[in-house]
Formats: C-alpha cells, structure tokens, sequence
C-alpha cells in the first residue's frame, strides 16, 4: 500500500503521510517536530507524580464498572 503523498502547509516541501507520525497531518515531519516537543514541555507531571496518575485511573475504572455493572432495581 502506498503512502499518501502531502505538502507541508509551512514550507511547500513534499512528504508521505506515515501512520503514527507526531504532529499535524499536513505539516512535514521537520515542521511538526518543534510543536511536538513544546506540547511535551507544557504538560509537567503533577506533584503527586506516577502514583497519583495510577489512582485517577483506578477511581476511574471503579466509577465506570459500578456504571455498568450495577443493578437496576
């Protein structure tokens, strides 16, 4: 299967769309990479780091399961 082939919106230069290429799908890998580094750098991790992320997702999961699975009485 071919690749599409696109034209960078910021400088003209022409370039396949790759899956899972960072950035915008009309902008050439060199263009995209700058703004994919300065999205990275404006999320930090939270103060309570790893572990709080875990703890969001597991009341996450929980809040969505007793969703699903409680019983309509």
């Amino acid at each position: 299967m071919a690749l599409p082939i696109k034209v960078c919106v910021v400088c003209g230069q022409e370039f396949e769309l790759k899956p899972d290429k960072p950035g915008f799908a009309n902008r050439c890998p060199s263009c995209s990479a700058p703004e994919a580094a300065e999205e990275n750098a404006a999320r930090p991790m939270d103060a309570g780091g790893p572990k709080a992320t875990s703890e969001v997702n597991a009341a996450r999961r929980k809040a969505m399961r007793d969703l699903l699975y409680r019983k309509d009485s």
